[in-house]
């Protein structure tokens, strides 16, 4: 089985397909995980469909919104959730498993919030009134050569590059950069958080990390322009994102814990406090 860390390095947005369908077996895998109930850490239940584009007609499929953005997808990952406390944290985090999963089969993905036709989705994907529909993603193999759109947007995004660890994770207080060495074992599950994708690559995370009570506390430094769009917090799913790279890694390497939302917790600076991971 493949280590998560791997998978993590593995996956990057990709928005230009191969022309060719996904595996049998591969998709049986990945239908069978995205039909299982998902639930998040804070117990809402968003719920995924996987849209094939040959049971659309053409002129279904143009209504979707994605042309000039993703080249040749013939399957895309729709995820539909109702509003709640923490409801796109939650979404975040469940979706990103479901990545992982792919990413893990071989498959390219690539997230993408707000650039699509959400009324053409909803109805391919059943939406239901009480729900929101957040995020697509394209789920297929990579073309060979990616797409010039595809190679500006990610320029532009600046998929590239992410921020330094000084830049996110902290020790005990903001403005005490926590070193690796200092983060013992859990070093590798927050190099996948800094490995993590968000919207427009702002990462928006923020750690601290108290290591006398051996918690990771989550912060959200909500970046202008990200508030709500529809309804929907894209920066709030990006914790979701976070959360999910972390609990996975921890997980795999054995390190026994659970997430919490501390009432009494406030928010540091300008930081909006969004949940903790205390170890056992």
């Amino acid at each position: 089985m493949t280590p998560v860390s791997e998978i993590i390095r593995r996956r990057y947005s990709c928005r230009s397909y191969a022309d060719r369908p996904v595996e049998d077996t591969v998709l049986q895998t990945l239908r069978t995980a995205v039909s299982a109930p998902q639930e998040g850490p804070f117990a809402n239940r968003p719920r995924f469909v996987l849209l094939a584009m040959e049971a659309l007609s053409r002129a279904e499929w143009k209504k979707l919104g994605t042309y000039g953005v993703i080249h040749n997808a013939r399957l895309f990952l729709a995820g539909m959730i109702g509003p709640a406390p923490l409801a796109m944290v939650d979404y975040g985090y469940c979706k990103e498993s479901l990545i992982v999963t792919a990413t893990g089969l071989g498959l390219n993905t690539c997230w993408l919030g707000g650039t699509f036709a959400i009324s053409a989705f909803g109805r391919a994907a059943g939406l239901d009134r009480s729900e929101l529909l957040p995020t697509i993603s394209p789920v297929g193999y990579a073309a060979p050569r990616p797409s010039l759109t595809d190679r500006v947007m990610r320029g532009f995004a600046g998929s590239d590059r992410r921020l330094p660890w000084e830049k996110i994770f902290f020790a005990g207080r903001p403005g005490e950069p926590l070193s690796q060495e200092a983060a013992g074992p859990f070093a590798e599950a927050l190099e996948n958080v800094r490995l993590a994708p968000s919207a427009s690559n702002k990462q928006p995370w923020r750690i601290v990390y108290d290591a006398s009570g051996r918690a990771f506390r989550f912060y959200l430094a909500r970046s202008l322009g990200y508030r709500h769009l529809r309804d929907v917090s894209l920066q709030e799913i990006d914790m979701g994102i976070a959360l999910c790279h972390f609990d996975l890694t921890v997980r795999e390497m054995g390190l026994a814990g659970n997430w919490r939302h501390d009432d009494a917790a406030t928010a540091i600076k300008s930081w909006e406090y969004v949940a903790s991971w205390q170890a056992e």
